[in-house]
């Protein structure tokens, strides 16, 4: 069992499923949630403890204080995507609420690792690490990690092959103006040409099938909180076990190259040792 800690700002659909996959995935030993909403945030932590026994993970309730003392500080608060929203609409309202946590955690530790997902997150990583003053390869995003994950899982169900075999990539922005690396799209070392013939068409069809599906998916439920939580424990085990993982995220490490939200190649180098 990992002996870390983990603190996630925000315990709403995002931030408490977070909490369960990193839980039920034993990635830390130490969970922390703080919310505004303290009947809330009890009640998630209440009850995210009940399935404590599946993994011997500790998880309470904590305030902007407690954060500040963890490795991982994952910040999920702010206003919902609703239907007919971009995550761009989200811009206002989620930057006082990004810079009220950030203000409230000073000062921070020198090796803290900040993971933005509230959207949009491109922009609220570089804000944020502006505001935080803490190295740029300490300030991630979740960036396009979710959003290749969805293009890998529709190239695999067309070939009928795991997921695992294909190595597809979204890059850019996470919102409207993403695009697909068809370029750099491969199964077990093959291109895609060599296995899978797509026509324009068809690859229009599926890169507006992957820009869309988060909206597809709260224009039904209200919210999307289970991809973007097994993306995020993904970049946190990469963390936290120094896997040494090349993902597409917002942000940047030593030797790596990270240039989302400009339409370029975005990449993150993971491997950061406590």
């Amino acid at each position: 069992m990992s002996a870390h800690t983990i603190a996630i700002i925000g315990a709403g659909s995002v931030g408490s499923t977070i909490a369960h996959t990193l839980l039920l995935r034993r990635v830390v030993g130490d969970l922390i949630l703080v919310d505004i909403d303290d009947k809330l945030c009890r009640a998630q932590v209440d009850d995210l403890s009940d399935g404590t026994f599946l993994a011997n993970v500790r998880i309470r309730q904590g305030t902007l204080a407690d954060a500040r003392r963890a490795e991982i500080t994952i910040i999920t608060a702010g206003a919902k995507q609703r239907p007919g929203d971009t995550r761009l609409d989200l811009i206002d309202r989620n930057f006082k609420v990004l810079k009220s946590v950030l203000d409230g955690m000073k000062p921070f530790r020198e090796d803290a690792v900040l993971l933005l997902v509230a959207n949009p997150v491109d922009v609220l990583t570089a804000m944020a690490q502006r505001i935080s003053g803490l190295p740029k390869n300490q300030v991630l995003g979740s960036g396009t990690l979710l959003d290749s994950v969805r293009l890998t899982r529709v190239l695999a169900h067309k070939l009928k092959i795991a997921d695992r075999s294909v190595q597809a990539t979204v890059i850019g922005e996470h919102g409207d103006s993403q695009c697909v690396a068809w370029s750099a799209t491969t199964v077990a070392g093959q291109h895609l040409s060599n296995v899978l013939l797509l026509s324009p068409e068809e690859r229009f069809e599926i890169a507006e099938l992957t820009r869309n599906k988060a909206g597809a998916i709260i224009a039904a439920k209200g919210f999307t909180s289970f991809g973007v939580a097994a993306a995020t424990t993904t970049l946190c085990e990469s963390i936290i076990f120094d896997q040494r993982q090349v993902l597409p995220e917002r942000g940047s490490r030593d030797g790596a190259v990270s240039t989302g939200g400009r339409g370029e190649d975005s990449v993150g180098k993971f491997g950061k040792k406590y």
